[in-house]
């Protein structure tokens, strides 16, 4: 897979993309136009960071949805994992699996890492607050889960 030759910013429409959803079948990205999407992508289910990070997202659900948008969670886990994720944690949104690396690839967050000196490729947390149009609103890199989902509400606010 190779990188991206630029990152993606806010004002950018956001690259489409169809994955496997715990839903059942298959998603598409552009299927959600019209409405407001928060698409974050996360390292691995059922780890310290991931579920902390998706839990502040169940439970803010209904925030989300007075402002008519939808959460969605990617990672590179297979749907078996992620069902297993959302039964431990009663997640109440989709999550996808992006196993062939799909849509990191077209967001930039496939990433060198390097964790106690020892270089690996992973997933970049990153979240992309995208507009009713389509287009980039707000991209957060290297995310922090505390607190991240009040960021998230107050960009789809303003």
């Amino acid at each position: 897979m190779k990188a991206m030759s630029k990152e993606l910013k806010a004002g950018d429409p956001a690259p489409d993309f169809e994955l496997p959803s715990s839903a059942g079948g298959s998603m598409r990205l552009s299927s959600f136009k019209g409405k407001p999407v928060v698409l974050y992508f996360y390292p691995k289910d059922d780890t310290p960071g991931c579920t902390v990070e998706a839990c502040a997202f169940r439970d803010n659900l209904p925030k989300f949805d007075k402002l008519d948008a939808v959460v969605l969670g990617v990672s590179k886990d297979s749907l078996t994992s992620h069902a297993k994720f959302i039964d431990k944690y009663s997640l109440n949104f989709t999550l996808l699996s992006d196993e062939e690396l799909t849509a990191h690839g077209l967001y930039g967050t496939w990433k060198e890492k390097v964790n106690y000196g020892r270089k690996y490729m992973g997933t970049e947390r990153s979240t992309f607050v995208i507009g009713p149009d389509g287009k980039i609103k707000r991209v957060f890199r290297k995310v922090s889960p505390q607190g991240h989902e009040a960021e998230v509400l107050a960009a789809l606010k303003s």
